[in-house]
């Protein structure tokens, strides 16, 4: 069983909060727009995957790659920063994504929290949402969950507190 700590559009912006809330985390995983000095963070804490984002300069895109595929406790995992969502996937990855579906589908880029089954494409399809202080959403989230023999377990969303007020 591994514990993941999921996060997207943290735009520069990590705190107490969201190291806490992933301490018992086996890994950390962030789906673009790290911002400065963010991925340095979590790699003092964590181990990291992750994406870039359209916002990420030069160093976070020389570490990372567009889009992550890999495979956790026999589920296989695509990350991407703009990727859409079930009915809606970008077009730049809609085919092949419908070629070969992951069982775990992790985009960012809209802010926007959802996690909801594909039932076409049987994926699960997960936006954290946004963990930074930057942009229109109002509400800071990340998500949590655990994956075993293949199966997501144990999810949860973790709301940080409202964009403009850092909860303690």
């Amino acid at each position: 069983m591994r514990k993941i700590g999921l996060l997207s559009d943290t735009h520069g912006f990590i705190d107490e909060n969201i190291i806490s809330h992933f301490k018992d985390c086996d890994e950390v995983w962030h789906a673009g727009d790290f911002g400065a000095d963010v991925n340095e963070t979590l790699e003092k804490h964590f181990f990291v995957r992750g994406v870039y984002g359209n916002i990420d300069g030069q160093k976070i895109r020389t570490k990372y790659s567009e889009h992550a595929k890999f495979n956790v406790e026999g589920l296989n995992i695509w990350i991407t920063h703009i990727g859409g969502y079930p009915g809606n996937y970008d077009w730049k990855i809609r085919s092949a994504l419908q070629n070969d579906p992951p069982g775990l589908f992790i985009c960012g880029h809209s802010h926007i929290l959802k996690v909801m089954p594909d039932k076409k494409l049987n994926l699960l399809h997960i936006n954290p949402g946004a963990a930074g202080k930057s942009g229109f959403h109002i509400m800071r989230t990340m998500v949590r969950f655990q994956i075993e023999n293949g199966v997501i377990k144990n999810l949860e969303v973790i709301e940080l507190g409202k964009r403009g007020a850092i909860e303690q």
